[in-house]
């Protein structure tokens, strides 16, 4: 854990969040800037900056993480349709330095992105 990460400090509860799901190595919460009718993010328990700073031994818990969402998405009732999203640094729009998935839905998406 780093004390300094806003994430981590949720994952540990120092911090308030309003808890969406959890499971033995992540936790999932609503997001305070909503981007869609429903907008949770899934982070591991544990500090890892980025998808880029995963290492091979991490794996299971990319798998994790993608059934963590599917598993919010039918409990949100939004499993018809939903995005899944990961920014990775600054240039891609990470603004917490914590690996975290965004899962949006509750309305319909539209494409590009951003």
């Amino acid at each position: 854990m780093d004390n300094r990460c806003l994430f981590c400090r949720i994952a540990s509860g120092d911090i308030p969040a309003t808890i969406v799901a959890e499971g033995e190595h992540w936790i999932a919460f609503r997001d305070i800037e909503p981007q869609a009718p429903v907008h949770a993010l899934i982070i591991p328990r544990r500090h890892i900056a980025s998808l880029d700073a995963l290492s091979l031994d991490e794996r299971d818990l990319v798998g994790d993480l993608a059934l963590a969402a599917a598993e919010i998405a039918r409990l949100e009732g939004i499993e018809e349709g939903y995005r899944v999203v990961t920014n990775i640094g600054e240039q891609g729009g990470q603004s917490v330095s914590h690996l975290h998935f965004h899962v949006l839905g509750g309305r319909r998406m539209s494409w590009p992105p951003g």
